[in-house]
């Protein structure tokens, strides 16, 4: 990997052509969950790796490259998020400060199942939700990343459950207790460490 990396110090086309065919899958599968849909998606990819692409003389390999690359596309993602959309209509809401521990993800649930559920809340919602709930960022860290105030970030991972609750229901979970999202297990539906 370090010679790959290495040519892509060199601006090798070769080199980044392999480091982006190496990790395509695990940038895509990042941006699939900020994204509204596919295209979208392969536009904040492609973004990321022009980044990745510019930046490589600073990685440090003393740690995962992995893990460097993946906050990168993320950050992209968030950028993409900050360009194309507002937070309108989304109020600060300091009450959710007890959001609490839910029921475990089922196993039935493939990721692509829960991916698209996740698609499908507004861009607000889903940014912090991919945030806090996958990506294991704090409310502080989040607030600061988007412009918002904790207590919006906490109102908006609130309504994401919610919302995703009531999507849980017509697909078989019955009752509510039944039809909630362990946000702690949902990050390893990603396998992503935080550097």
């Amino acid at each position: 990997m370090q010679g790959i990396i290495n040519g892509c110090i060199r601006k090798d086309r070769s080199s980044q052509y392999l480091l982006y065919k190496e990790f395509y899958s695990y940038g895509m599968a990042i941006c699939r969950r900020y994204a509204l849909n596919d295209e979208d998606a392969a536009d904040i990819l492609s973004d990321g790796f022009m980044k990745v692409f510019t930046n490589i003389e600073k990685f440090d390999n003393t740690k995962p490259f992995k893990s460097w690359l993946g906050r990168i596309i993320t950050n992209t993602a968030i950028d993409h998020y900050r360009m194309n959309l507002k937070f309108s209509g989304h109020e600060d809401v300091d009450t959710h400060e007890n959001i609490g521990h839910m029921a475990a993800v089922y196993d039935q649930l493939a990721y692509k199942d829960l991916l698209a559920l996740v698609q499908g809340l507004s861009p607000a919602y889903r940014t912090v939700f991919n945030l806090y709930a996958i990506d294991g960022y704090s409310h502080e860290e989040i607030a600061e990343l988007l412009g918002i105030s904790v207590g919006t970030s906490k109102s908006n991972l609130f309504k994401a459950r919610q919302k995703l609750q009531e999507r849980l229901v017509p697909l078989g979970l019955k009752n509510q207790a039944d039809a909630t999202l362990n946000v702690n297990n949902a990050a390893n539906l990603n396998n992503r460490t935080r550097i």
